[in-house]
């Protein structure tokens, strides 16, 4: 609707001097022709709006006029107070100021909409950590978060997954990532985009030197690019399984990174054959947590690692009478 449009436009010009009308265009899907419009209208409303043509021209409001009017509908002034990442303040110390920043939203919204609101941050809750996960880790990113918008390179003391010895890096960070509540350092490491784990960081501290991104490429891209690093690793070997029905749910929740494939009902009975691309054969060995409930056909390798596993065990048990 047009009343939106313009109260969007409006409130853009209050965080910016001046935006080129193409960029409002481009982000309110419309014209440029419809933007001079709009502004026309804003004008002959009362609001302080003017254009500046050329090339480094554009939209702009005179210097302090604000607008109270927030223009929150009631789906979007609820959409606030669902916090899809509660855990994010808490590490990174913003816990007060959102709280803070939550009661002024709440004294500026208009007042038919401030019931459902407070319903809302009452009744919607969001917990990050998954299921017997154990307590989280505490980590501590004020440091990495610094050095995220302090443009500087920062250099780490990191210790890699499964080593004891923390190894010594300087990357040019773009941003931080919290996903399934672990916290992540996206970063440039020689000009090459790394994932660096907040809670293996051993010491953090920014250098001089000014950081050296890659143009163009922003904090999203390198973290979509990173991301289909992990989720498409191919696996370097093809386990093929046989799963009996009663754990079958529990088998595909666990192992959905995994599964080449859906899993597909043998001919008779209350088994179904499944196929996992994994990146050796010695991953099999998690498998043995389903009992006889899961069987491992092949390759042979991974068949006689789990036989000489499981040997293992009953002999361990039946050493001890």
């Amino acid at each position: 609707m047009k009343s939106d449009r313009l109260l969007s436009i409006l409130l853009l010009l209050q965080t910016r001097a001046l935006v080129p009308a193409t960029e409002l265009a481009e982000r309110l899907e419309v014209s440029v022709r419809t933007i001079y419009r709009d502004v026309e209208a804003l004008s002959a409303s009362g609001v302080p709006v003017y254009a500046e043509r050329g090339r480094n021209g554009g939209i702009a409001l005179l210097p302090g006029f604000r607008t109270d009017v927030t223009g929150l509908t009631q789906d979007e002034s609820r959409a606030l107070f669902v916090l899809a990442a509660q855990g994010a303040h808490t590490a990174l110390g913003l816990d007060a100021a959102l709280g803070s920043a939550l009661r002024k939203v709440m004294a500026a919204l208009p007042a038919p909409h401030r019931p459902a609101a407070e319903q809302t941050s009452r009744r919607i809750l969001v917990d990050p950590v998954r299921w017997m996960s154990g307590p989280p880790t505490a980590v501590d990113v004020g440091d990495l978060h610094d050095a995220v918008f302090a443009d500087r390179r920062l250099r780490l003391r990191y210790r890699h997954s499964g080593t004891d010895t923390p190894r010594t890096y300087t990357v040019d960070p773009y941003g931080l990532v919290v996903k399934a509540g672990v916290w992540y350092l996206i970063a440039d490491l020689d000009g090459e985009p790394r994932l660096f784990r907040a809670d293996r960081v051993r010491q953090a501290a920014l250098t001089e030197e000014p950081v050296v991104r890659r143009a163009g490429v922003e904090p999203a891209d390198v973290w979509e690019a990173l991301r289909r690093q992990v989720e498409e690793r191919p696996g370097g070997v093809r386990l093929r399984v046989r799963v009996h029905r009663s754990r079958l749910d529990l088998f595909v929740r666990l192992h959905t990174g995994e599964l080449t494939g859906p899993p597909e009902p043998e001919e008779a009975g209350e088994w179904v054959r499944a196929e996992l691309a994994v990146p050796e054969v010695a991953w099999a060995r998690s498998l043995l947590s389903f009992g006889p409930n899961l069987e491992v056909r092949s390759p042979p390798e991974a068949r006689g690692l789990l036989a000489e596993a499981a040997a293992a065990v009953m002999e361990l048990y039946a050493g001890n009478g």
